[in-house]
């Protein structure tokens, strides 16, 4: 398993935390395959560790939906199906797209700014194929925008749901190169953000989710 040998991340972080970020990786890559169900002490060889902090790991990813636990058995990696995909969408388009027209309207410009070097980090990894860098920059990009419009129970709704999809179809997209247009669609908002677009901003914003859900169809 690649990525679980891979990503163990650094030594200052605690090892249910790098183990942790290595299961999210596989997860995302599809090495840890959806349906499929996974012992912590199988786990625990692939890494050369001890089974208990791959199993506390897979527990914070059970809180996270990530994962179910299966009794005497291990962990089983939950299925996203077309309709869940669907309703995390609808639900998203009824937060996100307001809010970007509400943060439009009153956000100081300097806050928006600083949140162009993650918009390009986006745009980076997908041309280098660096999935994880991806993953954690769209979620810090989508997340900390949102942030702005200072209603923390709505960003820590958006930021389950991001959870719950993976971002489904992430690998297939690489592969077919479609990656790198949704990814620039982050500069594009910003853009539009910035010079107080707000219809064109929150049309931006229809317009990614609905193109990433179109491209999860095709995942």
């Amino acid at each position: 398993m690649g990525y679980l040998k891979r990503n163990l991340g650094t030594p200052r972080e605690r090892l249910r935390d790098q183990v942790g970020h290595a299961l999210r990786a596989a997860l995302i890559s599809g090495e840890l395959e959806p349906g499929q169900v996974y012992s912590a002490p199988g786990l625990a060889e692939d890494f050369g560790i001890s089974a208990t902090p791959v199993r506390e790991a897979m527990l914070d990813l059970v809180r996270e939906g990530l994962v179910e636990p299966v009794r005497n058995k291990g962990f089983r990696v939950t299925e996203v199906d077309e309709g869940d995909l669907d309703q995390y969408t609808e639900i998203r388009l009824l937060i996100e797209v307001p809010m970007i027209g509400r943060i439009t309207r009153g956000a100081v410009r300097e806050d928006l700014e600083a949140l162009r070097p993650v918009a390009e980090e986006i745009v980076r990894a997908a041309r280098d194929h660096d999935l994880i860098g991806y993953v954690e920059a769209d979620r810090q990009f989508h997340l900390s925008l949102l942030g702005l419009g200072g209603n923390a129970r709505l960003v820590e709704t958006v930021g389950d749901l991001r959870k719950r999809s993976r971002l489904y179809g992430l690998t297939g997209l690489d592969e077919r190169d479609q990656l790198v247009p949704s990814a620039e669609e982050h500069v594009e908002l910003l853009d539009l953000m910035l010079a107080g677009d707000v219809r064109g901003a929150e049309q931006c914003m229809t317009r990614h989710l609905g193109h990433v859900r179109s491209l999860w169809a095709r995942g």
